[in-house]
């Protein structure tokens, strides 16, 4: 099996996609994928269905979802514990399961000093992503949810453009990292990224504009100043 939640929430059965009613059965089925093989209470499900908009039958609606789900799955992982529920999944069957590890391995082997295979493995499980997270869902769990994987995204893509620079790809990441901070104006990271690129580069002049256009608080906040070579 293979579950996927970084993008459109997807399920394949060998290469079969496995087939859910939309609304909330999906939904349920995301937020205990988020929560793979933990117990999530019934009132925490209820809770990040609804929210305040709680309908009188939500404990039914519930239990009805979760037999639906059951009978889509073609093995049997869904699971009752006390209070509540518990979906079985292996890691390797969870992408962000495998997204997260991949980006753990690329951490590590950038603090050895092994920036090629933090490159290769960050990539690895950057290319997991199939677009936004949860983007489907309109219940409450999917905006803090989705933030937060989103946020683990850019994190990810902040530490492969980071291996990318020690690996000496100044010029090459100069141009992506300009498209990153227009789409995320306030990741200082990605700035000060930026500055390293354009001054390794040889862009000195840029660099310096950069670092003004950065703003007194950044530096006062840091202590940061213009990159040595």
């Amino acid at each position: 099996m293979d579950f996927r939640l970084l993008g459109p929430l997807e399920v394949l059965d060998g290469n079969a996609p496995v087939r859910f009613a939309a609304g909330k059965q999906r939904a349920l089925l995301a937020l205990l994928l988020l929560n793979a093989n933990r117990t999530l209470a019934r009132d925490r499900i209820i809770d990040d269905l609804w929210g305040d908009d709680l309908p009188d039958s939500a404990q039914k609606m519930v239990q009805i979802h979760v037999s639906q789900l059951r009978k889509a799955l073609p093995e049997p992982r869904l699971q009752t514990r006390a209070p509540g529920y518990l979906l079985e999944v292996a890691d390797e069957e969870l992408d962000l399961a495998r997204f997260e590890r991949s980006v753990a391995a690329g951490r590590d082997a950038l603090s050895r000093g092994d920036a090629g295979a933090a490159a290769d493995l960050l990539r690895q499980g950057l290319a997991l992503w199939r677009g936004p997270a949860l983007a489907e869902f309109t219940e409450p769990f999917a905006r803090h949810e989705g933030a937060r994987l989103e946020e683990l995204r850019a994190a990810a893509l902040e530490w492969r453009l980071e291996a990318d620079l020690e690996l000496g790809d100044h010029g090459d990441v100069v141009g992506e990292l300009e498209s990153l901070i227009a789409r995320h104006p306030l990741r200082e990271r990605l700035r000060s990224q930026r500055m390293l690129a354009l001054y390794r580069s040889g862009r000195h002049a840029e660099a310096l504009d950069a670092y003004r256009l950065s703003g007194a608080c950044s530096t006062t906040s840091s202590g940061s100043s213009l990159p040595r070579r």
